[in-house]
Formats: structure tokens, C-alpha cells, sequence
């Protein structure tokens, strides 16, 4: 799957995130579990609005539940490692990908179904980047959340496939990949697990 979601996606990670991770893996655990919660709690919300998609009310509930999972792992290694928690203010990489979602159906539930697909497929890869750098505990766990990572990425295209028109859908990814890689690509003001590259204080 990791070829087809470097593909997919307009950049790969740089370096100066990966360094700025390793420099900060109390911060990097913690907005982790923030966001196995927020994946979680984005599938309940679209299983409540669109609960008349029987296929998308099945794959977004087994979606839910295994993200909670991962919270859960999250937190139990956060316990062991004595990360302390914090409230931690969200990147802005999920809000700068939702300026690209339409405003009206049924256009919006296919383009926030490729913008899930693009936060999945960037979970992944960004997993595979650390898991050479990382202590063997941690590089173990991350290393196990790639499948996982990969199987949502394309259980939300697919879905977007299904409820939308090819050619619209492509046009989305298009557009999706070009803000999403901007995102990646350029500095940003603070370190969080989807953040562009920190700029140094």
C-alpha cells in the first residue's frame, strides 16, 4: 500500500519533521492521541449526518471503534512513559484541508470523504517516516498502525467513489492534493503530528 499512497499524496514528509518529532515525542504522543480521538469522533459525526448511507454508516462505525482503540494504545503509552497531559491547540492542517470541502451536498459529503482519505494516507506516511528513528516500543506500535492507516484511506475513497461522479471526484483529489502537500510543505508556526515544517523559535 505505501507506493500507492506516496502517489497519492503530493509530497513526502521532510526531514526538518521528522527531526522536530523526535526532538519533541512528549508533544508528538499527545497530539497523536488527540488525533485518534478526532478520527473517532469525524466518523460518529458522519454516521449521525448521513444515516441514511448504509455502506457509510458501516464502514465509519467499524472506523470509530478502532480509532478508539488507538486512543486508548496511545494513552496506555502515554501512562507508561509519564507524558504528562495538557490541553493542546489543534494544527492547522485539518481546518486548512476543510476550506476545500464544498458547502452543498451531495458534493460535500464526497469532498469531506477525500479529505479523510488525504489525513489518512498522511497518518500513514508519516508513521512509516518515524518508525526508523524511533525507540523499539514505539517503532513497534507505529510500524502496527500502518496497515490500519492504509485500510481507512481507502475505505474513504472508495466511499467517495461510490456517492460521487468520477471525473468530480478526481478534480477533488487534484485540488485536496495541492493544498494538502502546501500544508506539509511549507513552515509552520508550532510542532503537532500533521503540522508543516516547524519554523525554530
Amino acid at each position: 500500500m505505501l507506493p500507492e499512497i506516496h502517489d497519492f499524496l503530493g509530497c513526502r514528509t521532510p526531514m526538518g519533521w521528522v527531526e522536530a518529532a523526535l526532538a519533541d515525542q512528549h508533544t508528538m504522543l499527545l497530539d497523536h492521541k488527540n488525533c485518534e480521538f478526532k478520527a473517532a469522533s469525524t466518523a460518529l459525526s458522519m454516521i449521525a449526518k448521513y444515516g441514511g448511507f448504509p455502506d457509510l454508516v458501516l464502514m465509519m462505525s467499524r472506523l470509530a471503534r478502532e480509532e478508539l482503540v488507538h486512543h486508548e494504545q496511545v494513552l496506555r503509552l502515554m501512562k507508561k512513559r509519564k507524558v504528562e497531559w495538557y490541553p493542546l491547540s489543534a494544527s492547522r492542517y485539518a481546518s486548512g484541508l476543510r476550506a476545500a470541502v464544498r458547502s452543498h451536498e451531495p458534493v460535500k459529503l464526497v469532498d469531506t470523504l477525500v479529505v479523510g482519505a488525504f489525513i489518512e494516507a498522511r497518518s500513514c506516511e508519516r508513521f512509516e517516516a518515524l518508525v526508523p528513528h524511533l525507540d523499539d516500543e514505539l517503532g513497534r506500535f507505529y510500524y502496527g498502525l500502518l496497515k490500519s492507516e492504509a485500510r481507512h484511506y481507502q475505505n474513504y475513497l472508495k466511499l467517495a467513489y461510490q456517492y460521487g461522479e468520477a471525473k468530480d471526484v478526481e478534480r477533488t483529489i487534484e485540488k485536496v492534493r495541492a493544498l494538502e502537500a502546501s500544508l506539509i510543505d511549507s513552515p509552520d508556526v508550532e510542532f503537532r503530528f500533521h503540522s508543516g515544517i516547524p519554523t525554530k523559535t
